[in-house]
């Protein structure tokens, strides 16, 4: 796995992001970028929108949806993968194999790179906002894709780790909505048999 990792990060990934810096990087953006990823930082976004929709009768199981889907990005994404794949960062990648140090424009992550929690949790509660209603899913996807990019761009996450988290942040989303309908026939049925 770690070679897989390896080949992807210097044959496709830091060949993006170096593409990225070259061509995007400016002041406008680099003041805007770290506003846009706080945004993801640790899903308190996104579960104070959760809480918020639950409080809505009419927009409750949206947050349901949402909780539910982020709870599982939670497991799946920080206490499984990221301590199994232990991916390094690109920044300590570029330095350790070409000798580059990358000024970052946010504190130093401390955790590993793979993959991008800010990106699941971001497409957890988008799609999951987007199957319960598209008016609110659509800016709440925009929102996602931009925090998603600003990871690339902070050169903080690889290509790799933000396409793989996007795929399965959405995956999740599916599947929180899909078991929170499922427990809710589940329940009406109960419900209407006593």
């Amino acid at each position: 796995m770690e070679a897989l990792l390896t080949w992807f990060a210097a044959h496709f990934d830091i060949p993006v992001l170096d593409w990225i810096a070259e061509k995007l990087w400016c002041p406008l953006l680099d003041a805007i970028m770290p506003w846009i990823t706080l945004l993801g930082d640790g899903g308190i976004f996104w579960i104070a929108i959760a809480a918020v929709l639950l409080c809505i009768p009419k927009y409750r199981k949206a947050g349901l949806f949402m909780g539910l889907a982020l709870l599982m990005g939670l497991v799946l994404c920080n206490l499984t993968l990221k301590p199994l794949v232990a991916r390094m960062r690109p920044y300590t990648f570029v330095l350790e194999n070409y000798g580059r140090n990358i000024a970052l424009l946010v504190s130093t992550p401390s955790d590993f790179s793979f993959p991008s929690g800010h990106t699941i949790a971001s497409f957890e509660a988008a799609i999951a906002l987007l199957i319960h209603n598209r008016k609110l899913g659509i800016p709440a996807t925009v929102l996602a894709c931009l925090i998603a990019f600003s990871r690339l761009y902070l050169y903080v996450h690889y290509p790799t780790d933000v396409f793989v988290s996007v795929l399965l942040g959405s995956a999740l989303a599916i599947l929180g909505c899909w078991l929170v309908k499922k427990g809710h026939c589940i329940w009406e049925k109960r419900k209407n048999t006593q």
